[in-house]
């Protein structure tokens, strides 16, 4: 069980055997892999998604794909794909995965390859790397019942002219942050 807050859920052993959808191709889980040259790796260049599959329905698909391109389209990556191609990815990879419900999907698309490690986009020389990571999730009904323990941290979110915090970017380095300091003081 993954208990720490709002976020907590139930491990389940199916997600030993999930497919991830890599860049065209998929991946068994203990096998899925992108290069370090990648720029969601390398600088946290990227955009990503968490979508919800309850019941056969992904859950606000739409507002969603409309996020993600909005983020890519503010941080100039093309992300390959249009929506529709996008959702049709999706929709594959959860269908490989024979998956029908109690899922959490990580939508993921970085800026591509870099031929060295620099954080300007020119040196990129590929198009966008696009990954999906389909999990079983079901949400930890203790927190429900007992609530969760607050602290008051130091770390803040960005404001919109630094890291935007409307956008869900790869780099969730102050919010890492912001968890440690909860850790440290014992929450």
């Amino acid at each position: 069980v993954a208990d720490k807050g709002t976020h907590s859920y139930l491990d389940d052993d199916r997600n030993e055997n999930i497919q991830i959808y890599i860049n065209g191709s998929f991946h068994h889980r203990s096998e899925a892999r992108i290069s370090v040259f990648d720029s969601g790796f390398l600088l946290g260049d990227g955009v990503w998604e968490g979508i919800r599959l309850l019941n056969g329905h992904l859950v606000f698909l739409q507002e969603h794909i409309n996020r993600l391109y909005h983020g890519a389209e503010k941080l100039a990556i093309k992300v390959g794909k249009n929506p529709k191609e996008l959702t049709a990815l999706i929709q594959k990879t959860l269908d490989i995965n024979h998956m029908e419900t109690g899922v959490h999907i990580r939508l993921i698309v970085s800026r591509g390859l870099k031929k060295t490690p620099y954080q300007h986009p020119s040196v990129n020389i590929e198009g966008s790397s696009i990954v999906i990571i389909p999990e079983y999730k079901e949400a930890n009904e203790t927190v429900n019942r007992n609530g969760i323990r607050l602290v008051t941290v130091k770390t803040r979110r960005g404001t919109h002219n630094s890291q935007d915090p409307r956008l869900n970017t790869l780099s969730k380095l102050n919010c890492i942050s912001a968890c440690i300091e909860a850790d440290k003081a014992g929450v």
